[in-house]
């Protein structure tokens, strides 16, 4: 088997996301603080994200069909084009002495707009260059480029703001989302084109494919929670560690321990193929319950901080065993659509986690939301082990041409 990096295409592709992760990685704690050094304001924090994350979850969908419509590659390079832009304009308005509220608010907007054409259209790169068989391995490698960044990401972002100021972190995720096109312009990717349909009827039938397949539906539902419950951990969590563990280091080091453990998590995912992929993940994610409970107990740091590390594995990972699964149980041509249905699912629980576990919090005392997140966490990852489709399913060993719509009755 061909390693993936040997492939021109995939390589070129790996660095482009490379390069475009690291300056990801660096912009939340440059925002966080660029906003706050210019109004003060939690709430201007919040304004922000929230433009950010609106319109991303409005339009996933409608992003799951461009991207299977037209070449992944082509919409992929116009989303970096469209980032880089709004990135600039972020860091040129941090840059100057007095940058605008409203200003910050429609750049993030713009780029919140622009990823959700550009979250579906990883999958298909990854399927439209890369074989079946060497698909895990080049999942993992995207999940480790991914995490490793997320590790190192808040020490650059550190190192630029001390020095040069948020505005050049800006700029560099501005230029990486640049050398990202522009590795992607010089590439080709595999693309099926998809018969010409109403939008409706494309996201119909990208549905379709989702609940045809119980295994699929019944853990986009785990999925949900768990994200759901990470909201609950990252709202409620800081407050448990500085109150009863110990202080702010303890939620630093905890962060960082789930940031270690996405790392190894992506590096056991290049090396171990489980016969049963879905149901080990998902087996594995229910471990999540251990550091929700554990901190709603106030149980001792290392303990947390262990149980967190340990849970970060488990989904570090899942993501490039489902990926891989994912690109080998769907067909080429509604990829995108069913891949931006999974986004929308897990990205749309975490707005309701940071809503609810506030208020639980408030009535209940901070452990009532964490240990009610950990319950639910551990009772629908372990449950989907109740599903058939999640018992049976192995790993693809060759792509469907079909859609549901096509293909015989009692699929």
């Amino acid at each position: 088997m061909t390693h993936a990096l040997r492939l021109r295409a995939f390589r070129l592709l790996f660095l482009g996301r490379t390069v475009s992760a690291l300056g990801d990685a660096v912009v939340p704690t440059a925002l966080a603080l660029a906003v706050l050094r210019a109004t003060g304001s939690a709430g201007s924090l919040a304004v922000v994200l929230g433009c950010a994350m609106v319109p991303r979850l409005l339009l996933l969908p409608l992003g799951g069909v461009i991207a299977d419509r037209f070449d992944a590659r082509r919409v992929a390079i116009v989303t970096d084009l469209v980032r880089c832009a709004a990135q600039l304009a972020v860091g040129v308005e941090l840059l100057g002495d007095a940058p605008a509220l409203a200003h910050l608010a429609v750049a993030s907007a713009v780029g919140g707009a622009a990823s959700a054409f550009a979250i579906p259209t990883a999958s298909p790169l990854v399927a439209g260059t890369v074989d079946v068989e060497g698909r895990q391995r080049a999942n993992a490698l995207m999940g480790v480029t991914a995490n490793a960044s997320r590790l190192a990401g808040p020490a650059l972002a550190g190192l630029l703001i001390w020095t040069a100021g948020p505005g050049w972190a800006f700029v560099l995720d501005a230029a990486s989302f640049a050398v990202s096109a522009a590795l992607l312009s010089v590439i080709r990717v595999r693309h099926v084109p998809v018969p010409h349909r109403s939008l409706r009827a494309d996201l119909v039938l990208g549905w379709r494919e989702v609940r045809s397949r119980d295994w699929y539906w019944s853990s986009l539902l785990a999925h949900g929670v768990w994200n759901g419950a990470a909201a609950v951990l990252l709202t409620v969590g800081p407050v448990i560690a500085v109150d009863r563990l110990g202080g702010e280091g303890v939620w630093v080091l905890l962060q960082q321990a789930g940031a270690v453990g996405l790392l190894l998590g992506s590096l056991l995912a290049a090396r171990v193929r489980p016969r049963r992929p879905v149901l080990l993940g998902n087996l594995a994610l229910a471990t999540y319950a251990a550091p929700l409970l554990l901190l709603a107990v106030a149980a001792p740091a290392p303990a947390s901080i262990t149980a967190y590390c340990l849970a970060l594995v488990a989904l570090g990972f899942l993501n490039p065993v489902w990926e891989t699964v994912v690109q080998g149980q769907f067909a080429p041509d509604v990829l995108a659509r069913v891949t931006s249905y999974d986004w929308l699912m897990s990205l749309g629980a975490m707005p309701i986690g940071y809503a609810l576990a506030p208020l639980a919090a408030g009535a209940w005392g901070p452990s009532a939301p964490l240990a009610v997140a950990g319950a639910l966490v551990l009772l629908a990852c372990a449950g989907t082990a109740a599903v058939p489709g999640v018992r049976r399913l192995g790993w693809p060993v060759s792509v469907p041409t079909a859609p549901v719509e096509q293909a015989p009755a009692g699929r």
